[in-house]
């Protein structure tokens, strides 16, 4: 018997959402709980699996088609049930077999038919993306539904995987130029290792001619574009790592040599012209420009990501009347705290104690003593929000993006400490997804692990306020009459002066810090 395959329920401020990629074929046997298809809404890719082990039989919604909440995408069925479906795929190969010989020469099994790959479906608020890297290059064989380009929008890092097992024939988008939802971005030549990827290989080799053939380089094979951008860049050809056939060193492993640093000749050299420390050198950015002769320039288009954020930064402040209130926090408590149970700690709940997780766990029950601050503005109504959603700013080479820990009320601080850890790592390989940066009533970033003592944050629309946390640093202080160290942070409380007034900000700050300076107090909920 027959069963659906639907679509999620979706939520309601989604209407509908655009099939992205099957992962099986009717005729291709599942089983229960396997990735079968893929959804993209415009705010997260959503994962349908099958309901029961069977057979992929008709799929109703083909990949770019949209779909609406819970509609039938497909059905599962028995071996027998699918056979009917078979035989029409058989015959539709048939019939497009005359089509297939134009393009490229078939193969048993459908090899060598010629493919297009596509930009996904981009949300309705999404107008452009860029390419920002080809993952293969033309003739590379690879597997199905192995990574082949990212997409660069202005809210998150698309993935465009290979349609079939085979290799790219052509790119038709470069790598920093501009596509629109659903463009072809290059044609696939479908066939299995050794059938169309030799062929696409050796048609590589003709067009890349004007840059010369395949070159070795002390025990390495370097390939044309890849000797060039060696060349650029002036690396060290001896610490490049080949993904190429054979450990044949391609672009892509050149230009990842070039973002992470792994392969300049001598990290020291330019340090020691401007007079800098090797320290100096490794806080450098990863992807600092290279200038040559005496008054260089280079410049470069803004990346998506970073067009949005100067967007909304400006809008920020154009739009909300913002005001900051500063203080300060003895971390003798909290750092005692650390030094006392770290060790516990990382050996019961497999993570380190931080300072982060006191921060969020002291500002919500600070948000639930003052709610206004925990409140939202949208038009001329006020949102209260009945729960603590914490946005916790988190840097990546791309930019800085502010995924949302959600009900921090409910969250041990081991929790906190676990999904902050797991936020930065996913920021840092562009894993996070829509959903989990949307939403928030209140946000923390810390300016203090870059070396700030202090700053003014920007509000992160459309909450009200924000937290800035900054650097620890000994100061002398008095306390009781007496002249001591303390390990000293500035606290700053940027909000809309709209929504909250002077006295609930400086007392939401006060609060705060009288928690921090006393974690008991909120760790025994007294």
């Amino acid at each position: 018997m027959a069963i659906d395959i639907k679509a999620p329920s979706f939520p309601e401020s989604v209407a509908e959402g655009t099939v992205a990629t099957w992962h099986k074929q009717p005729g291709d046997s599942v089983e229960r709980d396997e990735l079968i298809v893929e959804i993209e809404t415009d705010k997260v890719v959503l994962e349908v699996v099958a309901p029961q082990d069977g057979t992929l039989g008709e799929i109703k919604v083909q990949e770019g088609d949209t779909c609406k909440s819970e509609q039938v995408l497909g059905s599962i069925g028995d071996a027998d049930a699918a056979a009917s479906s078979d035989a029409k795929d058989d015959s539709a190969a048939e019939e497009s077999k005359d089509d297939a010989k134009a393009e490229s020469k078939p193969a048993a099994g459908g090899e060598g038919k010629t493919l297009e790959v596509k930009a996904p479906s981009f949300p309705e608020s999404v107008a452009e993306g860029t390419v920002a890297t080809w993952h293969k290059k033309v003739g590379e064989a690879c597997e199905r539904d192995e990574l082949i380009v990212e997409i660069e929008t202005d809210k998150v890092v698309l993935e465009v995987v290979a349609p079939a097992d085979g290799a790219l024939s052509e790119i038709k988008v470069e790598e920093g130029d501009t596509c629109e939802t659903e463009a072809v971005l290059a044609l696939f030549s479908a066939g299995a290792s050794g059938g169309a990827a030799p062929a696409a290989e050796a048609s590589d080799d003709k067009s890349g001619s004007d840059e010369g053939q395949d070159e070795k380089v002390g025990d390495k094979i370097l390939a044309p574009a890849a000797r060039k951008m060696v060349a650029e860049h002036d690396l060290d050809v001896s610490k490049l790592v080949g993904t190429g056939k054979g450990g044949r060193v391609l672009k892509e492993d050149v230009a990842k040599a070039v973002k992470e640093g792994t392969a300049a000749k001598s990290a020291a050299k330019p340090a020691a012209k401007s007079g800098a420390s090797k320290s100096d050198a490794k806080a450098a950015p990863k992807s600092a420009p290279t200038f040559e002769g005496e008054r260089p320039e280079k410049r470069v288009p803004m990346s998506r990501m970073r067009q949005t954020i100067a967007k909304r930064l400006v809008n920020a402040q154009q739009t909300a009347a913002m005001l900051t209130t500063y203080n300060e926090v003895d971390m003798s408590a909290v750092m005692e705290l650390r030094k006392q149970y770290k060790d516990t700690f990382q050996k019961v709940h497999d993570t380190k104690l931080g300072f982060m997780g006191f921060f969020v766990k002291a500002a919500t029950e600070a948000l639930k003593r003052f709610p206004d601050v925990n409140a939202s503005i949208d038009g001329t109504d006020i949102v209260y929000h009945g729960y603590q959603d914490i946005g916790v700013a988190v840097s990546s080479d791309r930019g800085l993006v502010v995924p949302v820990l959600r009900d921090t009320d409910s969250m041990k601080l081991a929790d906190v400490e676990k999904t902050i850890v797991d936020f930065g790592q996913r920021a840092r390989a562009g894993k996070l997804g829509i959903d989990e940066m949307q939403g928030g009533t209140f946000t923390i970033t810390n300016g203090g692990i870059f070396g700030s003592l202090m700053s003014t944050p920007i509000l992160n629309p459309p909450q009200t306020a924000i937290l800035g946390m900054h650097k620890i640093q000994e100061r002398p202080m008095a306390v009781n009459g007496q002249v001591v160290i303390r390990p000293m942070m500035y606290l700053a409380l940027s909000y809309d002066h709209r929504m909250i007034d002077g006295k609930d900000a400086v007392q939401f700050l006060v609060a705060i810090k009288d928690l921090l300076e006393d974690p008991a107090r909120f760790l025994l909920d007294v």
